[in-house]
């Protein structure tokens, strides 16, 4: 066992054979969203190497089909109903005052009347004014007062229109809720769809769950203890490692294969960017809100994977419905050879048929 051993693993774990959208969701766990499309969404980047036949958007056109919800866990995006009800009833770490709540209780009468209603129909109807928003802007008033709503759980999205969150009520959940029970479950959802994970990362992504589970902030370090007792553990090069008990990272399923993925940003295989470099050696950036001056590798870099290492990155776009590409390599070249243009080529023609080019 050994450092290559589990970079493999985690390749190979990760990036199952692709199955069907519902299944994939299950076995993913969670997938995050990210509204830029360049060339398409994150959580379309990620699905696309997952499920079978998976075209750009098929996720929002589905969803209405599907057992999930779009809601916070470790950050925000899709999560199947049997995990997000985990997490409710969740209560905020700031309280709404008087007023607030005396807004959202108008609100959401306005929203059961109506059944499902778009953000500009709430605003119309209310006139809320602008806000401050987290990044020091300007934000719809309405828009933020769903935002909290929805994540009080009075809310839920039921579609969207064109981007837009389409919201209709949610009949708040009351029940007796282990908590320690559900953190566990929650805890392995992660360990699931990251592992092997540092015992650093492993701390880090547990304590993300301060987003999901407000409510149990301080419960989350006794979380921790139980996973690190209940999960495999190895200590590699002076780092200890966790994974499911049930995996065998060491063994020979997972050899690598000869194929080219081009990677979402948050990508399960992407997203530890402390494992990235451990196991790829260098270190990967999100630049798509660094100054154009200072980005690197590109506004919206995709890792480039061949076989089982990170060997550089693509930037794509679409051009008058053709597929632009460059790509950057560490080693400041592509591989030699016809397999890697080969696979290559493969995974182009790939992201072609998912962008309907």
């Amino acid at each position: 066992m050994d450092l290559e051993a589990l970079r493999r693993y985690a390749v190979a774990r990760s990036l199952f054979t692709p199955t069907t959208l519902p299944r994939a969701i299950e076995r993913l766990g969670f997938v995050q969203a990210d509204p830029i499309r360049a060339p398409a969404r994150a959580q379309d980047l990620t699905l696309r190497q997952r499920v079978k036949d998976y075209r750009a958007g098929d996720l929002e056109r589905r969803y209405t089909r599907l057992a999930i919800e779009e809601d916070f866990f470790i950050n925000y995006g899709f999560v199947p109903r049997a995990h997000q009800a985990l997490m409710h009833p969740r209560t905020p770490r700031s309280a709404w005052n008087a007023a607030t709540k005396k807004r959202a209780a108008a609100v959401l009468d306005f929203v059961r009347e109506r059944g499902e209603v778009h953000p500009r129909e709430v605003d119309e109807h209310f006139a809320h004014g602008t806000v401050r928003n987290y990044w020091g802007g300007s934000s719809s008033a309405t828009t933020h007062l769903l935002d909290g709503m929805h994540y009080r759980g009075l809310l839920r999205v039921v579609r969207r229109d064109s981007g837009v969150r389409v919201y209709a009520a949610r009949e708040p959940v009351e029940r007796e809720v282990d908590a320690s029970a559900a953190l566990d479950a929650l805890v392995d959802v992660i360990c699931a769809k990251y592992a092997p994970l540092s015992a650093t990362s492993l701390s880090g992504l547990v304590s993300r769950l301060r987003y999901g589970t407000p409510q149990w902030t301080a419960q989350l370090r006794a979380a921790l203890a139980r996973a690190k007792k209940r999960l495999a553990h190895a200590r590699i090069d002076g780092i200890d490692w966790y994974w499911p008990a049930d995996d065998k990272p060491a063994s020979s399923r997972h050899a690598p294969r000869d194929e080219v993925r081009l990677l979402a940003p948050f990508d399960p295989v992407v997203w530890d960017r402390r494992r990235f470099e451990l196991f790829f050696g260098w270190a990967y950036r999100f630049e798509a809100y660094t100054p154009a001056p200072k980005r690197k590798l590109g506004y919206y870099a995709l890792p480039l994977l061949w076989r089982d290492e990170v060997i550089g990155w693509g930037n794509l776009s679409v051009d008058e419905g053709r597929l632009v590409k460059d790509f950057g390599y560490v080693a400041g070249r592509a591989p030699r050879g016809a397999a890697f243009k080969r696979a290559l080529d493969e995974e182009l023609e790939r992201m072609n048929q998912f962008l309907a080019l």
